[in-house]
């Protein structure tokens, strides 16, 4: 969930997708800077953090990059529970990565999560999280 106040924001993020998604990529990139041509499989999930001006305000950015393999599936969870924003990755070039993205989505819809309301708060998080790529 997204947090508030003094002008302080604090956006818990998950990424969620199959493995080799690039979901660790787009974190690395997004918080260090950095691209790896042949990153590790995430194990479990991995937590960073990002903090950014913005405007005047300062958004604190709690990212949790979860393991794409199934055997780690049920922890997504733990992890998607309370975010601001669900980024659901998938592999343009791999049709079942796309698949698995739609059931993510239902997966988020059957936890309660509001799709819509998620959307909007993502779309305020990946504007963000956009411009500083």
């Amino acid at each position: 969930m997204a947090t508030t106040g003094n002008k302080n924001i604090n956006a818990k993020l998950v990424l969620l997708g199959d493995v080799g998604a690039g979901k660790s990529s787009l974190v690395l990139r997004f918080v260090k800077g950095q691209f790896i041509e042949f990153q590790e499989s995430t194990i479990g999930a991995a937590f960073f953090s990002q903090t950014l001006a913005v405007n005047d305000a300062t958004v604190k950015f709690e990212i949790w990059d979860t393991a794409g393999q199934e055997r780690y599936h049920s922890l997504a969870p733990m992890y998607y529970r309370g975010a601001a924003a669900a980024i659901i990755v998938y592999d343009i070039t791999n049709q079942a990565s796309f698949e698995r993205a739609k059931k993510w989505v239902q997966e988020l819809q059957a936890q309660g999560i509001h799709i819509q309301s998620l959307l909007q708060r993502f779309f305020s998080c990946i504007n963000i999280f956009l411009g500083f790529m």
